[in-house]
């Protein structure tokens, strides 16, 4: 009977060591909120506007994945507000980085950033980095843009396209002239007519412009602005978006269009201020094809409008422009004619 006690002990003894050594269970532990980096979105524009709306939509989507926390003001306008803004985001909020557009506000931002140097600044602008952190990146949607231009260029019966742009400064040009490239290289005959509005957001002043050239015998319009795709849908003829996909203002109008994904940039930019190496640098191959930055917008119900060859052409040319074997070029100057 001791003999049997003193096994019993021993046995309860080892087991009692081998439950010490098992490794204990661990649960994953979410990062806590206030750990993740505050990004903040300094828009001029409405985000109902396609160009500021991209970069708000990456940042958003960015936030609901977990790994920034994400505020903004929108509408700030051109009128000296986007000094006063940064700076008071700056003060109260500390953000990691601020995101937005630079084009009519270039000096206020500029300006700002050098004074918050622990700031990651990141805007769109025209004109390059600046040191130590202001990191610049442009809408390179160019590449589909040609793309498109192809598919007006064989799906017009009038040999008469409509472009209504903003401003014509390079960053809108370089669009509206590969569209052109594209419909020229499929219609030689085509006349593609382009105005622009001289303005960001104005979507009435965009419709009117659209509708002039419905009336000089337009039948397809790339509508580089908003407003331009409810001239369309009023006169029952396709159209083309740009910077989204906006099948959804005119299901039976909207062929595709140009797409610009900042997802890859701001992917790159939250890695960067997470391992606290963020640089002042162009971020421009972050908004082209290559990396997911630019894609043709699907053609949802309307593929079967376009004709086969061009449908078989504009692939063909797309799976070229990934694979870096066809190269759309870069042209800045204001398209010949524009209004």
């Amino acid at each position: 009977m001791k003999k049997f006690s003193l096994l019993l002990t021993v046995v309860l003894l080892i087991t009692v060591l081998l439950s010490a050594c098992k490794p204990a269970e661990t649960t994953p532990v979410e990062p806590a909120a206030d750990a993740l980096p505050l990004f903040y979105g300094a828009f001029a524009t409405p985000i109902e506007e396609p160009w500021d709306g991209v970069i708000h939509a990456a940042l958003q989507k960015a936030s609901d994945d977990g790994k920034i926390l994400y505020e903004y003001t929108d509408d700030i306008g051109y009128a000296g507000d986007m000094e006063r803004i940064l700076r008071e985001i700056s003060e109260s909020k500390k953000p990691a980085a601020i995101f937005g557009d630079a084009f009519g506000n270039e000096e206020a931002v500029r300006r700002v950033a050098a004074d918050y140097p622990e700031i990651a600044f990141v805007f769109g602008s025209g004109l390059g980095p600046a040191e130590p952190n202001v990191a610049v990146f442009d809408n390179w949607i160019h590449e589909p843009a040609y793309l498109c231009g192809l598919l007006a260029g064989g799906m017009t019966e009038t040999n008469t396209i409509g472009v209504v742009g903003g401003h014509p400064v390079p960053e809108v040009n370089r669009i509206v002239n590969a569209f052109i490239e594209g419909v020229k290289e499929v219609n030689p005959d085509a006349q593609v007519l382009v105005s622009f509005i001289n303005s960001w957001f104005d979507p009435a002043a965009a419709k009117e412009a659209a509708l002039a050239q419905v009336d000089a015998g337009a039948d397809i319009l790339f509508a580089e602005r908003f407003g331009v795709i409810e001239a369309a849908v009023e006169n029952g003829i396709y159209s083309f978006g740009s910077m989204s996909d906006q099948n959804e203002l005119g299901p039976q109008s909207v062929v595709s269009g140009p797409v610009w994904n900042m997802t890859p940039t701001v992917e790159y930019v939250i890695k960067q201020v997470n391992a606290g190496a963020f640089t002042a640098q162009d971020l421009k191959d972050f908004s082209m094809v290559a990396k997911g930055g630019a894609t043709l917008a699907p053609f949802h119900s309307l593929e079967s409008s376009i004709p086969a060859e061009v449908l078989a052409l504009v692939k063909q040319r797309e799976q070229e422009i990934r694979d870096g074997l066809f190269r759309v070029n870069i042209a800045e100057e204001t398209p010949a004619g524009a209004q």
